[in-house]
């Protein structure tokens, strides 16, 4: 399998194999999104390949698309849209600004089901993550896949947000250089 990292609108012309992945690694269980969160990922790519800091991997085997990570790095006020207030309630104004603002945001990574259990994914997120500003990478994940919160902490991300007490909801991973990592506060 090859990688391509892109940095801008160059990555427009896979929006069709994007789409197909990201129903593939989201429409189907633990996730369970419907079709319209698909095409709202792709109508958003346009924007998105605009942000700064914008970096998306796109995986390969053959012509086929088999996996992608976006990324971009997170602006400064904290955005207030998505799962950003929840996010943000988790950390705490100081830690939401200093740990997240200008950093490097992972936003999705998919891997078609073929292609899971290849290192893959470890391989698109590191590709998304390796020039990040001073090791500064962060992401949000759903407590619904416990495989994807195994996932990051076997990479070597640390959880930093705790769910709530039903256990529901999305929680804040610092990656592996981030220099806030010790910080985090410790489950209880």
């Amino acid at each position: 399998m090859g990688i391509r990292v892109f940095r801008g609108t160059d990555l427009l012309v896979h929006t069709d194999a994007l789409h197909s992945v990201y129903v593939h690694a989201f429409c189907v269980p633990p996730w369970n999104e419907d079709e319209e969160k698909a095409v709202e990922f792709a109508d958003r790519l346009p924007a998105n390949v605009r942000r700064p800091g914008f970096t998306a991997a796109l995986a390969f085997a053959g012509t086929e698309a088999v996996g992608f990570a976006t990324a971009w790095t997170t602006p400064a006020p904290f955005p207030t849209d998505r799962c950003y207030p929840q996010a943000a309630a988790g950390l705490g104004p100081a830690r939401t600004v200093d740990w997240l603002c200008g950093a490097r945001e992972i936003d999705e990574l998919a891997v078609r089901p073929g292609a899971r259990g290849t290192g893959l994914a470890a391989d698109l997120l590191k590709a998304v993550t390796e020039d990040a500003p001073e090791g500064r990478s962060w992401l949000l994940t759903s407590l619904q896949s416990s495989r994807a919160m195994s996932f990051y902490r076997g990479q070597g991300w640390t959880q930093v947000t705790h769910p709530s007490p039903a256990g529901t909801g999305v929680v804040v991973f610092l990656g592996p250089r981030h220099p806030a990592r010790a910080l985090a506060p410790q489950p209880m």
